[in-house]
């Protein structure tokens, strides 16, 4: 059995280069974004030790996504993507930078924090269509599957590593080192960006329609509310998400439990990609030769 049908398929990383710049940039980015998040828990626990401002970072995150998922939409289909991923991606490195200066600084004031945090956000928001559209126009069609997993591959992995990262540096040299981190992994990043070719619109169609607007169709919520089947799908997933993973009493529990340990703590968000990986891999259908007959009159004594 070849590899890549055993495995994965790692064609996409030999063939194109452009893609193997932006995978390999996109999985630093990945991995710094995570042990950022650990990193802003860990300060806003530290400067107000209320589960109520733990749980404020989840809206100061999720805000901008909402109101500015649907115009990075918009922009990727009016503008040049690689403009697009250089704006959103360099945006992210200033974002960064901010969060490593105010914790350098001393910072005491929560909604600066949040601030900085809303509007990384709102860069990565904005950016996310651009570039999940990217291995579409970079790989040939019959390696775009491949691709597409490599870089869930990726994700994935920065979920595993990067809090359990972000523990240790935390109790070794703090949250601006955290944040420098993530600085220099965003900075990365967009020097991976260098090779992309250039990506315009494509004008035709609907597209072509799109691009003459100046602004986001006003549709696009209407769309989701008007389908029973994609409303449901999204208010499933927000209902899992806000009352199936209490992240915001973390810092709590790791302060009662285990004495504020940042490390710890940083193992706590790494045990949710351990979970979702093995609840991943009990969810195959067994083997036909592993399952009992379901009839009993099949069934031997």
């Amino acid at each position: 059995m070849p590899f890549r049908d055993g495995l994965i398929d790692l064609r996409p990383l030999r063939s194109s280069r452009p893609f193997r710049d932006l995978w390999a940039g996109s999985s630093l980015a990945s991995l710094g974004q995570q042990v950022a998040a650990v990193a802003v828990l860990f300060q806003v626990w530290q400067l107000t030790h209320s589960p109520l401002w733990t749980g404020a970072i989840g809206l100061a995150t999720a805000a901008p996504l909402l109101l500015l998922g649907l115009v990075g939409g918009w922009l990727a289909d009016a503008a040049d993507r690689r403009t697009l991923v250089r704006l959103t991606t360099a945006g992210q490195v200033v974002t960064a930078v901010g969060l490593t200066a105010q914790a350098v600084a001393g910072n005491t004031s929560v909604l600066l924090l949040l601030a900085l945090v809303a509007a990384q956000s709102g860069c990565a928001a904005l950016g996310a269509p651009s570039r999940r559209t990217l291995p579409v126009l970079l790989l040939p069609a019959g390696q775009v599957a491949a691709g597409l997993a490599l870089q869930n591959v990726a994700f994935q992995a920065s979920m595993l590593a990067g809090p359990a990262l972000a523990g240790v540096v935390l109790a070794q040299w703090g949250p601006p080192a955290a944040y420098a981190l993530q600085a220099v992994a965003c900075l990365a990043s967009l020097v991976t960006t260098a090779g992309l070719p250039a990506l315009p619109p494509q004008r035709t169609g609907a597209r072509q329609e799109t691009a003459k607007r100046r602004r986001p169709a006003r549709g696009g919520w209407r769309v989701i509310l008007r389908r029973p089947t994609l409303w449901g799908s999204f208010a499933t997933d927000v209902a899992a998400t806000v009352l199936a993973m209490p992240i915001a009493i973390f810092p709590l529990i790791n302060e009662v439990r285990f004495g504020g340990d940042p490390q710890t703590l940083g193992l706590f968000l790494s045990a949710i990609a351990v979970g979702a990986a093995s609840a991943r891999a009990c969810s195959r259908e067994p083997s036909r030769g592993c399952v009992a007959p379901a009839s009993s009159s099949s069934s031997r004594p």
